[in-house]
């Protein structure tokens, strides 16, 4: 006997399965994009308008090494230049000194026929010669003429300067008591910005941090307040200073350091931090060395 066929009210519909799992897909997809977007407009805490100003310093100091290495090639030109004109300028002479001995008497000119004849191949050649530098130097002339103009396309005009690096607080921000202090560190040198009102350029060798005066009493001042913090602006060759002026600070004085990367060479823009900048008292004036003892008197003898 066949099999009875169940009754349509037992079958199973899978349509709304089906319509919550593609919905479901589609959020998830949509959470993806979502993500995706926001990831590429992530710059690492700067603007955009940031990001287009380290470019076109960037662009900017290209050029710059571009025209200071045309300024070289043009230096050369010109002093390929002024040797071809002193080696024109003997020839020159030579070529008088010999056209005066061929005009002299006749008698002579019979008596030294041979050195005449001599002089003469020579006075061709020197003529042959002259001819060739001065050509020479007109394709030098030309050559530093392109020079000069490339040059002065290349020139950075004075409306385009670097832009300034605003400095922006990174992380959740600092506690209001917080006071900052802030030293730049470039190549080979340390500047304490403005903590006494005036900025302060030392060198960043061991020696100069360890025995500076003015850089010590700046960490002593900045240690009596626990909650201060001497945030290390580091420009792109200014690892090395950072690393003996905070050890500096962090192992003898005992100072909490931050450090914080600046791209470019702009001038530093430090507003935004304006309400939690420190300051201390100016270092002591150093005492002047004593004068030289003056030389002994030699004793007369008689």
């Amino acid at each position: 006997m066949a099999k009875r066929r169940h009754a349509a009210k037992d079958e199973i519909l899978l349509v709304p399965f089906l319509d919550i799992l593609c919905s479901l897909i589609g959020v998830l997809i949509l959470i993806i994009v979502v993500l995706c977007v926001s990831q590429t407009q992530q710059t690492e805490g700067r603007t955009e308008e940031e990001i287009q100003q380290a470019q076109a310093a960037k662009r900017m100091r290209k050029e710059i090494v571009e025209v200071k290495a045309q300024e070289v090639v043009l230096k050369e030109k010109l002093a390929t230049l002024d040797e071809l004109q002193k080696q024109i300028d003997e020839k020159q002479q030579r070529y008088i000194k010999l056209y005066k001995l061929l005009s002299t008497s006749k008698d002579i000119q019979e008596a030294n026929l041979k050195i005449s004849q001599k002089m003469q191949k020579e006075l061709d050649g020197l003529l042959l010669e002259i001819e060739g530098m001065k050509k020479q130097q007109l394709d030098s002339k030309k050559e530093i003429a392109l020079l000069m103009a490339e040059l002065k396309k290349r020139e950075v005009p004075p409306d385009k300067k670097v832009p300034p690096v605003i400095v922006q607080p990174s992380g959740s921000g600092m506690a209001p008591d917080t006071k900052v202090y802030f030293v730049e560190a470039s190549a080979g040198a340390l500047k304490i910005l403005g903590a006494w009102g005036e900025d302060y350029r030392l060198s960043a060798t061991a020696e100069v941090v360890v025995a500076d005066v003015a850089y010590n009493h700046f960490l002593t001042e900045v240690a009596k307040n626990p909650k201060s913090l001497v945030l290390f602006l580091i420009r792109d060759d200014g690892q090395g200073a950072f690393n003996n002026g905070a050890g500096r600070a962090d192992n003898e004085y005992k100072v909490r350091v931050g450090k914080l990367p600046i791209p470019g060479r702009g001038v530093l823009d430090l507003a935004m931090f304006e309400k939690f900048r420190g300051k201390i008292s100016p270092p002591p004036v150093a005492v002047p060395a004593p004068p030289a003892a003056p030389p002994p008197v030699p004793k007369k003898t008689i």
